[in-house]
């Protein structure tokens, strides 16, 4: 079982990337994050040709996720439970599909709109954490992948790419991902790959992409069976390569 995570920076713009993505590598479920248009202007139909099912919590310019499933899937919810506000920004999207459960997430980045942005940030966090707690309690084999928006240590970003104000190393952003992996759940390309690198986003500032110096933010959780089941969890580097790329890359994680 193939699932991948990636942040595509606008669905509409990057639709032929990701068509051509997904024909060479053929993922059984594909997690869009800020795809950047309303549900209603989502390209379903292109991904239906393609043999995908769309599942879409959409959201005018900003924002936005979809879960894309070439294998039988059930919507769950289109908003991560327990957040204060009741109709938040597109940020969740979950389903099940063969035996488990995919919760796809945009996580806010924190360095916007002031403290009450970065509160939201820890909000989001704690309640993605709740939610992983209840799943755990009820024996449900799940998996949380998408856009994090933290580097969980120093080892997740190239020397200087960012100072330690930034919201994204800050001590209380990395205290709540490590939460997450303290419930019991393993991080599947540090699983695979302890000590490399393996960044996920480049910026298209100051050359990022060429002088490498990248981020490691895009995650893939597993719950403890699922991680049991863990073959393979990888950065595909070259789509930062492509023509007009997304600043994100697919994180594509394979299961026996």
């Amino acid at each position: 079982m193939k699932i991948a995570t990636w942040n595509v920076n606008s669905v509409r713009q990057r639709l032929p990337l990701v068509l051509d993505w997904l024909k060479r590598i053929e993922p059984d479920l594909l997690l869009l994050q800020e795809i950047k248009c309303e549900t209603h202007q989502f390209p379903v139909e292109a991904f239906q040709d393609a043999g995908y099912t769309a599942f879409v919590a959409g959201q005018k310019s900003y924002n936005g996720v979809a879960i894309l499933s070439r294998i039988p899937a059930e919507l769950r919810t289109k908003k991560l439970p327990g957040l204060s506000d009741p109709e938040p920004p597109a940020r969740y999207i979950e389903v099940a599909a063969d035996g488990l459960v995919i919760g796809n997430l945009y996580l806010p980045n924190g360095n916007s709109g002031g403290p009450a942005g970065f509160e939201n940030k820890l909000e989001f966090f704690s309640a993605l954490a709740d939610h992983a707690e209840v799943m755990l309690r009820d024996d449900t084999d799940f998996l949380l992948a998408g856009d994090y928006n933290v580097c969980p240590t120093d080892q997740d970003l190239a020397p200087g790419a960012l100072p330690p104000t930034d919201a994204l190393v800050r001590p209380e952003s990395r205290a709540a991902f490590r939460r997450l992996l303290w419930c019991g759940l393993t991080d599947a390309v540090r699983a695979m790959h302890p000590t490399a690198p393996c960044y996920t986003f480049w910026d298209y500032q100051a050359g990022a992409w060429n002088r490498d110096m990248g981020l490691r933010i895009d995650h893939a959780l597993l719950s403890p069976r699922i991680a049991e089941r863990l073959l393979s969890a990888d950065p595909d580097r070259e789509e930062r390569a492509m023509p007009q790329p997304s600043d994100h890359v697919p994180v594509l994680i394979t299961l026996r």
